[in-house]
């Protein structure tokens, strides 16, 4: 017990020591090498460029580099053709030789896998704009779209928010086809196994479905059409695709407050001819620098910030911990969350409620038109739990908000409701599989632990109709998919700890599955991890090292379940005692997080600091409490 006492108080100072002035933290958020990458052809494509940073994020790219000669999607990933097309790319431009060591590695690998021409749509647009690629390259999307009914098959309110900020301004793109300044002439034409303008057909169909081949009809033939298109309708559809952008434009936290958007805004409003001193493109371009994170000898481009998210989650940490409202840091915290609460913005979430009052938080800083229902749910068990302080009617905004976005199917998605528009992964442009935002187990079990926490009892319907959903989405193997965390421990933790807040019976069979799940994923060290693989069928059971982010999820996860006492809990508990750790951190490369599943990979540097901490200090508080039992939502 001395060393666990010691391990947490050294976590709680360590965590205290990282607040910032005004209450809040944040840590770094760090993806693959697209966004570094994509940076710098950013910059070269508008032929504003800055050598020093670049040779930083050149020393970060190189030092990214995979064994096998490519980037991966995440530490210790296998080859990613778009993520390495970008970032050889890139490192040409900075002025990278490529007959480098490094380049040619890069280089053969690209083509011994079929060359550029196999990158994804989005790859294939930016090198459109590079014109590397011919535009036939890139699926018909006229920004025409701006005009359709909401009633038909295609139209923006039916895909998720990510997709929506970053296609509005991406439709002018792809209107007005302008190409990159690229002052230093930089081409990649050998990473093509075929010359690119011989390539016969770029595109294909992502599903594999008889819906996709009519897709790829309907996409020839709009092809042909497009040509003729009226002038009026499409500067009309421009003007509103523009008018769209800026609505949102969300000040120095930029268009959906994530790096692509923010990046296509930019691209646009040159395009369009905006003057330099305009005051829009201006704070467009503030909002990426932002992003930089710059060390002494390299940098990289964050695809955004998480401080609602880490502020939150730390909080929960330290209240499990023994602090109280009373303590500076969880007053200043709170204080400093609640500020940030969207109480007057009706958001692109009310096209589908559009009687639900807004009441929920945002990932970032600020983000009005997108909060998310994860961070509020999580938002607000910190706060209910901060007591003496009373946050009442914040948290009676946010009971409403969340209760108001439950999908028909009782399930949560992240930023919208009933987003499941399926018919839409059929179009070729939706290769990346990310379009929509439909309920997830991992968000709808973080609403039912805080409606649970809140007070509501398993029989309430929306609680059943929550239950239901989760019972009806677990997998054979006992576990529950994690959509925003990598990633069946990721899902599986956050539905038992739900269940129980609901009130489920956790000797059910169902439940003893998944924590047969949970304690046969354990490793020999005694430790979880999980690898970004597992999001492909094939690689289900991927691991390559225990992580403590990942040991803490499956600890928390067992102690919800009641296993306080098993000997799993004391061996992952001594696994977090032993791993290498440097006052609130520990030790962690792998990256344990999504943004889209086989897409994209995210690092959030504050995972190896408060879930570590929070699983060790809940073991303590239910090994010395009274109780075994775990009474809160998360």
């Amino acid at each position: 017990m001395r060393r666990l006492n010691q391990a947490i108080a050294d976590c709680v100072a360590g965590l205290k020591k990282l607040q910032k002035d005004d209450g809040h933290w944040v840590f770094e958020l760090e993806a693959d090498a697209t966004i570094p990458s994509e940076y710098v052809l950013l910059h070269h494509f508008l032929g504003e460029t800055d050598e020093a940073i670049e040779r930083k994020i050149g020393v970060y790219l190189r030092q990214a580099q995979g064994a096998h000669g490519g980037w991966p999607l995440f530490h210790a990933g296998e080859f990613d053709m778009s993520a390495t097309v970008k970032a050889y790319y890139a490192l040409k431009i900075i002025g990278d030789d490529i007959d480098a060591p490094h380049m040619k590695r890069a280089r053969d690998a690209i083509l011994e896998r079929g060359g550029a021409a196999t990158c994804n749509v989005f790859t294939r647009i930016m090198l459109a704009l590079y014109r590397q690629v011919p535009w036939r390259a890139i699926p018909v999307m006229p920004v025409e779209i701006f005009h359709l009914p909401r009633w038909f098959p295609f139209h923006l309110s039916k895909v998720s928010y990510w997709t929506r900020t970053v296609i509005a301004p991406l439709l002018i793109l792809m209107a007005l086809k302008p190409a990159a300044v690229n002052p230093r002439k930089v081409d990649i034409r050998e990473l093509f196994a075929v010359p690119p303008e011989e390539v016969g057909s770029y595109l294909n169909n992502p599903t594999g479905s008889r819906w996709g081949d009519i897709l790829l009809w309907i996409d020839s033939t709009l092809r042909l059409a497009e040509p003729f298109f009226p002038r009026a309708p499409r500067r009309k559809a421009i003007d509103k695709a523009m008018s769209f952008v800026t609505e949102r434009l969300n000040g120095e936290n930029g268009l959906g407050a994530i790096y692509p958007a923010m990046a296509n805004t930019v691209m646009a409003m040159t395009a369009l001819g905006y003057p330099a001193d305009h005051p829009d493109l201006v704070v467009a371009k503030d909002a990426i620098e932002k992003l930089l994170v710059l060390d002494d000898d390299r940098a990289y481009c964050q695809p955004c910030v998480s401080p609602i998210w880490d502020t939150a989650l730390v909080a929960h940490a330290l209240l499990e911990a023994g602090a109280d409202g009373e303590d500076p840091s969880i007053r200043k915290a709170m204080d400093w969350l609640a500020d940030k609460q969207v109480l007057n913005v009706y958001g692109d979430w009310a096209e589908n409620r559009p009687g639900v009052r807004p009441g929920g938080w945002p990932f970032q800083y600020a983000n009005d038109h997108y909060p998310d229902v994860d961070d509020t749910a999580v938002v607000a068990m910190a706060m209910q739990r901060a007591r003496p302080l009373d946050y009442s009617e914040n948290l009676a905004r946010a009971e409403e908000w969340v209760i108001g976005m439950q999908s028909r199917n009782g399930g949560w998605g992240a930023f919208d409701a009933d987003n499941t528009h399926f018919h839409l992964n059929h179009i070729p442009f939706a290769d990346h599989g990310a379009l929509l935002d439909p309920p997830t187990a991992d968000v709808s079990a973080r609403c039912i632990g805080m409606l649970a926490q809140f007070g509501y009892d398993r029989q309430h319907p929306i609680m059943r109709a929550g239950v239901d959903y989760l019972r009806d989405d677990q997998e054979e193997d006992g576990s529950w998919f994690g959509r925003w965390g990598t990633n069946y421990v990721y899902g599986t933790w956050s539905v038992l700890c739900a269940l129980n807040a609901a009130g489920e019976d956790m000797s059910s069979e169902y439940i003893r599955r998944a924590v047969g799940f949970l304690e046969a994923r354990q490793r020999p060290d005694g430790g979880w991890g999980e690898d970004g693989g597992t999001y492909w069928n094939e690689k289900r059971d991927a691991t390559k090292e225990s992580t403590p982010s990942q040991t803490a999820w499956a600890l928390l996860g067992l102690m919800a379940a009641g296993e306080v006492e098993s000997d799993a809990v004391r061996r992952g508990i001594e696994f977090l005692l032993n791993a290498p750790r440097k006052e609130a951190r520990w030790d962690e490369d792998w990256y344990t997080a999504v943004g889209f599943p086989r897409v994209f990979y995210l690092k959030y540097h504050g995972y190896s600091a408060f879930f570590p901490a929070w699983a060790l200090a809940r073991y303590r508080r239910l090994m010395q409490g009274n109780s075994k039992t775990v009474s809160f939502g998360m």
